[in-house]
């Protein structure tokens, strides 16, 4: 679950909410196929797989669900289209550019409003003003082992 830091003092003023999401389920939304996964800690779960196609991916975060049908809770903030974000990405793979994280915009029929590649460990951002949900995804970029810590998104209010 989406974890809110409201903690202003060691953060810059150019920053209004932060989100730090973890990977707290096990089977939701995982590729287990022939995965061998550990949770290490709170922030730290290890993910093995010498067998993932790149492209892959292999944990998928949500902003909005159907509750009834997953029995999962949202995972990522609401954002709008209006707004200027910041992400952060704290992921450790055995090779570099291993792994990164995928946006992926939704409008309010489903159909996809546009996606966003997060390469980089930080990165500003805005959505599609016609985004409505919207959800994150850690792909396979040629990495057997990775050590997934937390990503955070953050309000820009500058």
């Amino acid at each position: 679950m989406a974890d809110k830091t409201a903690d202003q003092t060691d953060q810059s003023q150019e920053f209004n909410n932060k989100w730090k999401i973890l990977w707290n389920e096990y089977a939701s939304d995982t590729y287990l196929y022939g995965t061998e996964l550990r949770f290490l800690s709170k922030d730290d779960v290890f993910f093995k797989n010498l067998l993932v196609p790149p492209g892959t991916a292999i944990k998928t975060w949500h902003s909005m669900v159907n509750f009834q049908a997953g029995r999962i809770e949202p995972t990522l903030p609401i954002i709008d289209g209006e707004g200027s974000y910041h992400i952060s990405v704290d992921i450790d793979c055995d090779v570099p550019g291993g792994a990164f994280i995928r946006l992926v915009y939704f409008g309010k029929n489903g159909d996809e409003a546009g996606a966003l590649v997060v390469e980089d460990s930080e990165m500003d951002f805005k959505c599609p003003l016609k985004t409505y949900s919207y959800e994150a995804q850690l792909i396979c970029a040629g990495a057997h082992e990775i050590h997934f810590h937390s990503f955070t998104i953050s309000e820009r209010t500058d």
